[in-house]
């Protein structure tokens, strides 16, 4: 068993950065992907960015390729969602998942309960 709790998420102008964490507890966070994930009004959950257990291998939709850098750090059981040059079409709920490193939300059996991120124009 994984629980996962976000945090980090708020208001912020287009073109300024926040930084999500997931915080994990459970003996096998450090050994499953983690991946993170967001939901807009009206809309799928869809795939934002994946990371391997080890973090040696990372994963990022186009839409946020070059802007958004996921990371873990097993020894603090946290994981870590740096975005930068945010834009109003980044506005959803975000939420980090637990499980087999994949693109598809199905795949991610631990879920955090989400947090806002609301980008201004």
């Amino acid at each position: 068993q994984v629980q996962l709790v976000e945090s980090g998420g708020g208001l912020v102008q287009a073109g300024g950065s926040l930084r999500l964490s997931c915080a994990a507890s459970g003996r096998t966070f450090s050994s499953i992907a983690m991946g993170w994930f967001r939901q807009a009004p009206g809309k799928e959950r869809e795939f934002v960015a994946a990371v391997t257990w080890s973090g040696g291998n990372t994963y990022y939709a186009d839409s946020v390729k070059g802007r958004f850098t996921i990371s873990r750090d097993n020894a603090r059981r946290t994981g870590y969602l740096q975005m930068n040059s945010l834009e109003p079409e980044d506005t959803a709920v975000y939420y980090c998942g637990a499980g087999s490193i994949s693109t598809h939300h199905g795949d991610y059996p631990y879920w955090g309960q989400g947090t806002q991120v609301t980008v201004s124009s």
